[in-house]
């Protein structure tokens, strides 16, 4: 094959996926500017520009200055009058990071050394700017003559809006009549947005009328802007924000704006609500810093924001430095890391966990999302990939809130090639070849059980009798062979990290089985320090150190030894909640499913699960075994009532005064719960340093967070 062929080909491809997003991205921005009503989110949007742009920067042939990315919104409708804008509605440009924001200044600084812009020392120039918060609803501009609110159009493709002056007027954060003194005509420029305290309610009188639920604020403003009655949009609650004085007219008004900053005091002196977030600087250098700063509080502010607006606050080097394509060139948009974006699903690989499941993960190349760069996301099951109707060589949206593990939550079946493959499961195990079974899943939302197994000596022949349904069914695929490798590897990892044995990682743990050393966790108790001192690249003293963490931890408490132990459903609390009403291993290992059943926060799935553990013989002679080479359990008392009883707490960030667990401990201690997760239940959020995305959900929730030394003041 000729190397120019391999070329062809190549440029073939690259030209056929530039093609495909142009057409998604004019589609979507259809949508959104022309019907007001976004099919994605902006991230998607944002994430599929953003493939298009680097393609364009790797294939200049492609740049095309009609081509529809280059177009500011979209075609107006019928429904509303037609107004041509006296002066041009511009988008603004995007930068995700520091590197950018930078490489923006630089970019526009080599501009200005080569103009006339009354400096002849270009070379000394130093851009002074002005920040502002990016609020998410809908641009809209109002022109007043005479200090009278006389008309407000939205963007529309830029050039020609749609008359919306009746809605506008429903707002009561625009002024209907300007304070005095106030110039002959003034155009000003905003954001038209619904805060979240109103959002929520009107999704909730929504549901309560069984009408569709806004997805977010922005498409909740635009929907209310395009009510044809101004009564509906009245009941809207709307609110504006100006950023923005683009015309100005009447005695030395004009003459009074050298800086974009004063825009704002003027807007604010007229009886205009602006931004009080909004903050000036000298240097480039310090945005970075006020942008983190936003960040922390974005989730607690009344209306969402999903970045700051960043504008070179002197007006005339703001002129001479123009337009590229739709974006002024002296103002920039910094926007937060995004927690969705789009990538192409290169393949669907089958990962094998601990209980033998196997989870189809989409392999894609590094894409970032949230912060971070991610390469696979989970596809949970066949069922879930169904529900997608994901095939590989699809373009789709992952998502990463936060700290959560990436998933696929939407394919863009618009980008489609025709080349794309359906995902068919495999019939034996990735890793040992054994047969791989079907089953259906669920949660059992009846039972009847009889029959008991000591957990000690047997006591006869005992009979289980089971009869139940499945609620929401789905299914799940299992390798059936007990000695399958990958799932001895995951139960491992998972057991040493249940007992907190952290000197032994997965590669250590794979090297005392490849060596023979270890059979099962429970053989990690045997281990000595002559089995391990001379294998390579260990030592006598790593060997020391290994045995030393692994006698510190043969004694562990009732709840983390439940955990270790695999069994399914139980995570850290539910371990916890066993251990706290059963008191000991022989009468959880005793327990009907009804018993289990009953402690609160424990569904049937989970009571089936733990009961069906404990009539396994295998199962029991492994926690034999485990008993037999020294581990001991801690003893259980029954949690008294005190002052922290009937609270839930969330404990997020880094603690300095105290590690997670100990704080756990003294919480529990106290009579309170801790949970892994934020919900309308949660009591107290306690915030170390570095808190991710609980603490978010907190504000959104309306959570008392607390920090660290306040929560030391209440033990």
């Amino acid at each position: 094959m000729k190397e120019s062929d391999v070329k062809k080909r190549a440029s073939l491809a690259e030209s056929k996926r530039v093609q495909k997003l142009r057409s998604e991205i004019a589609r979507l921005r259809g949508a959104y500017h022309t019907k007001d009503s976004p099919v994605v989110a902006d991230d998607v949007y944002d994430s599929l520009n953003r493939e298009l742009k680097s393609l364009i920067e790797k294939y200049p042939e492609f740049d095309d200055l009609n081509a529809p990315e280059n177009r500011v919104g979209g075609k107006p409708l019928d429904k509303f009058e037609k107004v041509k804008h006296e002066i041009k509605m511009f988008s603004i440009g995007n930068v995700f990071s520091d590197e950018e924001l930078f490489a923006w200044e630089k970019r526009n600084l080599k501009l200005l050394q080569r103009s006339d812009l009354k400096s002849s020392k270009r070379s000394d120039l130093k851009l002074d700017y002005f920040c502002e918060l990016k609020l998410d609803g809908l641009a809209v501009s109002l022109v007043y003559e005479n200090g009278k609110f006389i008309r407000g159009v939205t963007r529309g493709d830029g050039e020609i809006g749609e008359d919306i002056t009746s809605n506008l007027k429903m707002i009561e954060s625009i002024p209907l009549v300007l304070k005095s003194p106030y110039p002959e005509k003034i155009e000003v420029r905003g954001e038209a947005f619904m805060r979240k305290n109103v959002l929520k309610k009107l999704n909730e009188r929504n549901k309560k009328e069984d009408k569709p639920l806004f997805a977010n604020s922005r498409n909740a403003a635009a929907g209310s802007l395009r009510q044809l009655d101004p009564k509906l949009a009245k009941e809207r609650h709307l609110d504006f924000s100006p950023y923005e004085i683009v015309q100005i007219k009447g005695k030395n008004w004009e003459k009074q704006i050298e800086k974009h900053s004063q825009k704002h005091e003027i807007l604010k002196k007229i009886g205009f609500v602006v931004d009080e977030h909004s903050r000036k600087f000298s240097s480039s250098k310090d945005i970075p810093s006020f942008i983190n700063e936003i960040s922390k509080i974005r989730e607690g502010l009344p209306f969402g924001i999903d970045g700051v607006v960043i504008n070179i606050d002197d007006t005339n080097i703001f002129k001479s430095l123009g337009v590229v394509g739709k974006d002024p060139r002296g103002i920039i948009a910094y926007k937060y890391p995004a927690e969705r974006a789009t990538t192409i699903v290169k393949d669907i690989k089958i990962n094998v966990g601990r209980t033998g499941v196997l989870t189809p993960l989409a392999i894609f190349s590094p894409t970032s999302v949230a912060g971070s760069m991610v390469s696979k996301a989970t596809l949970h099951n066949t069922d879930q990939i169904g529900r997608l109707d994901l095939r590989i060589g699809d373009t789709v949206v992952i998502e990463k809130a936060g700290d959560v593990i990436p998933k696929v939550v939407e394919v863009l079946t618009h980008m489609r090639m025709g080349k794309e493959k359906k995902f068919k499961m495999v019939e034996k195990c990735p890793v040992c070849g054994g047969k791989v079974q079907k089953k259906e899943i669920g949660s059992p939302v009846r039972k009847i059980s009889s029959g008991l197994t000591l957990l000690g000596v047997p006591s006869g022949t005992h009979t289980v009798q089971k009869s139940y349904e499945l609620a929401n069914p789905s299914v799940a695929y299992y390798c059936t062979n007990p000695k399958c490798s990958a799932k001895d590897e995951r139960f491992l990892e998972h057991f040493v990290s249940a007992f907190e044995i952290y000197e032994l990682g997965p590669k250590i743990l794979r090297r005392f089985k490849d060596e023979g050393l270890i059979t099962d966790a429970a053989d990690i108790f045997t281990l000595t320090r002559e089995d391990i001192a001379p294998l390579e690249r260990f030592g006598k003293k790593s060997a020391e150190n290994i045995i030393k963490e692994i006698k510190l931890k043969k004694k562990i408490p009732f709840s983390k030894f439940l955990c270790a132990l695999g069994i399914l459903h139980v995570g850290e609390e539910t371990a916890r909640d066993l251990a706290v009403n059963f008191i000991t291993l022989d009468k959880l290992a005793e327990a009907e499913f009804e018993e289990i059943n009953e402690i609160e926060n424990i569904g049937p799935a989970v009571s089936e699960s733990v009961y069906d553990y404990f009539r396994n013989k295998n199962n029991l002679l492994f926690i034999k075994k485990l008993l037999k080479n020294g581990v001991v359990i801690k003893k259980v008392g029954k949690i008294k009532e005190n002052k922290f009883t009937g609270l839930i707490f969330v404990l997020t960030g880094t603690l300095s005064q105290m590690s997670r667990e100990l704080a756990k401990e003294k919480i529990i201690s106290l009579g309170g719960k801790v949970s892994s997760s934020v919900s309308k239940n949660t009591s107290y959020i306690v915030a170390g340093e570095e808190s991710g995305s609980k603490l978010k959900n907190a504000q959104k929730l309306g959570i008392k967070i607390i920090n660290e030394k306040e929560f030391l003041d209440i033990l």
